[in-house]
């Protein structure tokens, strides 16, 4: 039983530069003005975010606890001890909806292990929104992450990611670092088969927004500015 203790709410943000709540629901604003609590992973864009969200909101009442790549193990662990006074806890991505390719997952399991309930918002997942836009099979698909950086390794990722993909009618979802997008479509171009296809999904929800599914021997003459960018790869093969 859940009894008197606090929540751990998992609260999303916008996926870039852009009004928060043309994209998040009243729920968001709600909970982020009831809260004073909150895990994230770079202060000063959260801040940034609760301030627009919510400006009236007294920031210096606010307890930030950062979850990076330079947080403490040991101290993490300590992170939802206020759930036990009946406190609750926001989780705070830095883009998108948390513990999806987010550090956040890590909390969302201590949670669960502290017997504390665990409440999901609703906001936009890159990954979800890309497979909607995509046309291919929203029945099966998998996630796979960062490709290898080496490009022996990589090839032969993307030459097992299309075979899966035709044995399983499985979409194969993955990303890159910004920088390295217009890179991993040279080599998506190079390694797949003509007739394979590729959704390529860029900035979704903004201004900038690009999103395009076209047979590989369609995009040899496509060359979209990805550049620093976040964006989404889908390959289908039939």
């Amino acid at each position: 039983m859940f009894n008197s203790k606090g929540f751990l709410y998992l609260i999303p943000t916008t996926l870039g530069d852009c009004e928060p709540l043309d994209v998040l629901p009243l729920t968001v604003k709600r909970a982020i003005e009831t809260l004073d609590y909150f895990i994230v992973e770079n202060e000063k864009t959260a801040r940034k975010f609760i301030k627009e969200i919510s400006p009236e909101k007294y920031q210096p009442s606010l307890s930030l606890f950062k979850l990076d790549k330079y947080a403490d193990p040991i101290e993490v662990q300590t992170y939802l001890d206020v759930c036990s006074e009946g406190i609750s806890v926001g989780l705070l991505s830095e883009a998108g909806v948390p513990a999806i390719a987010d550090p956040g997952a890590e909390i969302v399991k201590l949670a669960h292990e502290k017997g504390i309930r665990v409440v999901p918002l609703v906001g936009p997942s890159s990954i979800i929104l890309a497979m909607m836009a995509s046309g291919f099979n929203g029945q099966n698909f998998a996630f796979n992450g960062y490709l290898p950086i080496d490009a022996s390794e990589r090839k032969a990722a993307i030459k097992n990611l299309e075979k899966l993909s035709q044995e399983k009618n499985q979409s194969q979802i993955f990303i890159e670092t910004p920088f390295r997008n217009e890179k991993l479509l040279t080599d998506l171009k190079a390694v797949l088969h003509p007739f394979t296809k590729l959704c390529v999904a860029c900035d979704i929800t903004l201004g900038s927004e690009y999103i395009k599914t076209l047979s590989i021997q369609d995009w040899k003459t496509e060359n979209p500015n990805l550049h620093k960018k976040p964006t989404i790869f889908i390959i289908h093969k039939n």
